[in-house]
């Protein structure tokens, strides 16, 4: 028997078409090709057979075949429950999309009142919870320039208050009148919020107002 094709894009999608958009799932007499290679929810081989004998094999058993690879010689089937195929599809992409982590931003002012630094601190939680480094940074204004030790002691607060949800990725970083510093979120099962009461339960932390922007300061010394 030939050695199957390896799939290295199992997301029971095809390559997306000419409008790039995903095409839809094929299930059970959806499926055109005249022969496909079927393996179990397992993942275990059966082979290659008439997509007929595939389907009928299918309701034998009391579940469905799925196209999972239309763009293989031939086609990959897999005997499953399309309800539970399409629940594991959904789990994977909210899964791959929590992994997309991108670095947020947070800004700080010397003279930020305890409330605002709460809340703050707040949606800093929330963006480590969910895989994101977040930068802060600390604009000094007018006479604020001359004391420019106080914007450093609002980032060492800003470390000891998020010591239990993430860690120094770039110390604090003095640049013209500008502190910048990066915290990166601790492993999941070592997160430990503070500020939870703080947080708000409709913020979106995937928004990209408060991605932090490229052009700021990122290369002075």
């Amino acid at each position: 028997m030939p050695t199957p094709q390896k799939n290295n894009n199992f997301n029971g999608r095809s390559k997306r078409d000419q409008n790039g958009k995903n095409p839809q799932i094929r299930v059970n007499d959806r499926i055109r090709a005249p022969r496909v290679r079927v393996v179990t929810a397992a993942g275990d081989q059966l082979g290659v057979m008439p997509t007929r004998e595939a389907l009928a094999k299918a309701k034998e058993i009391g579940l469905d075949l799925v196209e999972i690879a239309p763009n293989a010689d031939p086609p990959v089937c897999r005997l499953i429950d399309y309800g539970k195929f399409k629940y594991m599809q959904a789990k994977l992409q909210k899964n791959n999309k929590a992994k997309a982590a991108r670095m947020k931003e947070i800004k700080l002012r010397v003279g930020t009142d305890v409330n605002d630094y709460n809340v703050k601190m707040g949606r800093t939680e929330q963006f480590l919870d969910h895989g994101h480094k977040v930068r802060f940074q600390l604009r000094f204004r007018n006479r604020e320039n001359a004391h420019k030790e106080l914007g450093l002691d609002v980032m060492a607060k800003v470390v000891e208050d998020m010591k239990t949800m993430g860690k120094v990725d770039q110390p604090a970083k003095l640049a013209g009148n500008t502190v910048t510093m990066v915290l990166a979120p601790l492993p999941a099962g070592q997160r430990v919020k503070k500020f939870k009461k703080y947080e708000d339960e409709n913020f979106d932390t995937e928004s990209e107002e408060f991605d932090a922007k490229d052009d700021v300061l990122d290369d002075e010394s």
